[in-house]
């Protein structure tokens, strides 16, 4: 059994469990910084593709922004309360920490185990803590960068200036009210989308939803402008996708064709799982 999976050749005895965690952490990190395995023959988006996409993504923000943000939140304003209550529920599923801190326990959960007797009970462990890995580093990755971004843009949220005005902005100014652009909730939402998307394809509808709910309910709390909520959406799903590819050219849970085409490797079954339990309960 080799460090990874929690022993050290040679020593008779099995760390405890804090020294087990810090070295598969290690390892981790180990694994995900190492240079790819492969390198397709054609590349995810050529620059051309690229700047295409983006001149797409700017014109609707911007068409979001002079003739949709304005007119949709004063509509917002005039709904009654009991209407926007809802929405007011369902926003808080949007955070980011509903999915990061359930997965980061597991994680860490995962990487405390001592290591199992067989390479088939290594070979499944290391296959589920890789995809618990990828959804906390697909939906992490893209929030960061929105944090950073939408504070760093310093797009006021709507009503703060008193009056509805898609255009005020305060750059570098570093407040939550004028952090708008873009919308975090959204980022998040769709990043979720993505990430359980590519590992369990039958939950995309639900997923897609969920997202959609999210995104909907930043626009009627008066947390965002559509354009924030666009511009998010299209930052978690790049971001997840990103993350998907760098996974896949290290073959951690996909793999990438020649021609770039990804391809997910089948998880362990509940079959294997259960064969995994039996050998960490056994005495």
């Amino acid at each position: 059994m080799s460090a990874a999976n929690g022993l050290h050749p040679g020593h008779d005895l099995a760390p405890p469990p804090w020294r087990r965690c810090a070295d598969n952490l290690a390892h981790a990190l180990t694994i995900l910084a190492r240079p790819a395995k492969i390198h397709p023959n054609r590349p995810w988006a050529t620059a051309r593709q690229v700047a295409i996409a983006s001149a797409i993504v700017l014109a609707v923000v911007l068409f979001s922004m002079i003739v949709i943000d304005a007119p949709v939140t004063r509509a917002v304003m005039r709904l009654p309360r009991w209407a926007v209550w809802p929405f007011d529920q369902i926003s808080e599923f949007g955070k980011s920490g509903w999915f990061l801190w359930p997965l980061g326990l597991i994680f860490l959960a995962l990487a405390a185990l001592p290591a199992p007797l067989s390479r088939v009970s290594q070979a499944v462990l290391a296959a589920v803590m890789v995809r618990v890995g990828f959804l906390f580093t697909a939906i992490a990755l893209p929030g960061l960068f929105d944090s950073i971004i939408k504070r760093l843009i310093g797009r006021a949220r709507p009503l703060v200036p008193g009056h509805v005005d898609p255009f005020v902005f305060a750059p570098f100014v570093w407040r939550a009210d004028y952090a708008s652009f873009p919308s975090g909730h959204a980022t998040t939402a769709f990043a979720v989308l993505v990430a359980f998307g590519s590992l369990w394809p039958r939950a995309r509808t639900i997923a897609l939803l969920y997202a959609v709910a999210v995104a909907l309910s930043r626009i009627v709390v008066l947390g965002h402008f559509p354009s924030d909520v666009i511009a998010g959406a299209v930052v978690g799903t790049v971001g997840a996708l990103l993350v998907r590819y760098y996974f896949a050219l290290r073959r951690l849970g996909f793999s990438a064709g020649p021609d770039g085409t990804l391809h997910q490797y089948p998880g362990p079954s509940r079959k294997r799982m259960k064969a995994v339990a039996r050998e960490l309960l056994a005495p």
